[in-house]
């Protein structure tokens, strides 16, 4: 495997370490857009005319974020090829009162957000991260932050105090068990808004409100023989962000002229199931494709006509088979980690793909040189779902799920295959063609 494959696993990390929550994620992602000769504009505004074509824009909706690179000329009813995934994922967040605790220990008060699997946040080393709003000469201002790290542990009870759990398992309760710990009590510990304030160098009277979530403080990492593993919290799904990202710049860089408008449309919320002002069952990425239409002097047949013309590539991790549960996979489609990416079906609609939007995926690997696998859950289980259906049940559009195969999924620390992220990443940019 080349060299280049894992190097783009470490720069994987990186940013996913830069990525705390789906804030950061969005300010990460948009910093590398402007670099590329993007520019962010504000939903509230005028945007600009199409002159000659060539406009590269996003837009940030809180945690969800679009970016567009038009073809030369004001064609309004060129069509799309959008690449799509979500920025959040499983974690601990701030219950909107959080100072608590009991016998003698202050503690953080928290609320499971998502499919989390509760017994991977215990005994780990957590940090604390957001995004607040604070006064500002006019309207509130939004502000990130990330809190020293590690900040807070969540113990388990020991084996003394709990013998049957070697032969019953670990029972958590959200409600009581998941606090996590953060100081001893002796009556003059700082609360949250003194936190966060402090983190911000501002005055506790002057942070408003504020969105509060815990993260894995261990930094994401090659692990394995030979570094073939990537070993990080939250690759559901910046995993499937950074891969789609690295795509579309690439694409870019090679300064080949586009044919047809190359996006991006990375999702909030889709972890609790996507409806929300920004989620994917939102009307942002409807907003977003028929105003750049208007920008380019089309209406609404124009827009209709992109549409009809458009392909969504929904990209969101794939369950590798895991090698102590094999029953739990389907037999017939087992999927390897550094076998490439998986494309994901399920006739119940789960997933978006068909044979159609299959079809342009399949092409851009071959274009590529990328192995791809194929995903197909057990008959006999029930079956996730991603922002794919959503998207083309909002739209029209065509859309093939796909996503790299991980192990440990909604875990606070997740497992892929380090060769991966470069594979999906290089379909990606043959996807832009």
């Amino acid at each position: 495997m080349p060299e280049r494959a894992l190097e783009v696993a470490r720069e994987l990390c990186a940013f996913i370490d830069a990525c705390p929550t789906p804030f950061h994620a969005c300010a990460e992602i948009g910093a590398r857009l402007e670099q590329a000769g993007f520019t962010r504009l504000a939903e509230g505004e005028p945007w600009p005319a199409a002159r000659d074509g060539g406009a590269r824009h996003y837009v940030i909706r809180g945690g969800s974020l679009a970016a567009w690179a038009e073809p030369e000329g004001r064609e309004p009813a060129r069509a799309w090829r959008v690449a799509g995934a979500h920025t959040d994922s499983p974690n601990l967040r701030l219950k909107p009162r959080a100072d608590t605790g009991r016998a003698g220990v202050r503690q953080l008060g928290v609320e499971v957000y998502g499919g989390v699997l509760l017994n991977s946040w215990l005994d780990r080393d957590l940090a604390l991260a957001g995004r607040c709003f604070v006064r500002g000469p006019g309207a509130p201002l939004e502000r990130r932050f990330a809190l020293e790290r590690p900040l807070v542990r969540v113990p388990q009870l020991a084996i003394h105090l709990n013998r049957e759990i070697a032969t019953e398992g670990l029972h958590l309760n959200p409600q009581l068990h998941l606090n996590p710990v953060l100081a001893v009590d002796t009556g003059g510990e700082p609360g949250v808004r003194e936190l966060i304030a402090h983190a911000l160098a501002l005055a506790p009277e002057d942070l408003l409100s504020w969105d509060a979530m815990l993260h894995d403080a261990q930094p994401a990492r090659l692990i394995g023989l030979d570094d073939q593993f990537v070993s990080a919290p939250r690759l559901d799904n910046l995993c499937s962000c950074f891969c789609a990202l690295g795509g579309l710049l690439a694409r870019l860089a090679r300064r080949e002229p586009l044919r047809l408008v190359a996006g991006l449309a990375f999702f909030d919320h889709e972890e609790v199931g996507s409806t929300s002002a920004r989620g994917a069952e939102s009307a942002f990425l409807a907003d977003v494709l028929e105003r750049s239409v208007h920008a380019r002097g089309g209406g609404r047949e124009e827009f209709l006509r992109a549409i009809a013309g458009s392909v969504c590539l929904s990209a969101d991790m794939a369950h590798a088979t895991h090698p102590n549960y094999p029953e739990k996979h389907e037999p017939d489609h087992p999927v390897r980690l550094n076998g490439g990416p998986a494309i994901k079906t399920n006739v119940n609609q789960r997933y978006a793909s068909e044979a159609e939007s299959e079809a342009y995926f399949l092409a851009a690997c071959e274009r590529a040189g990328v192995p791809f696998q194929r995903y197909a859950h057990r008959g006999d289980m029930p079956c996730g779902s991603t922002i794919g259906p959503l998207t083309a049940a909002a739209l029209g559009m065509r859309t093939v799920d796909v996503g790299n195969p991980q192990l440990a999924m909604h875990s606070a620390r997740e497992l892929c295959g380090a060769h991966d992220p470069w594979r999906l990443a290089r379909a990606m940019e043959a996807f832009f063609e």
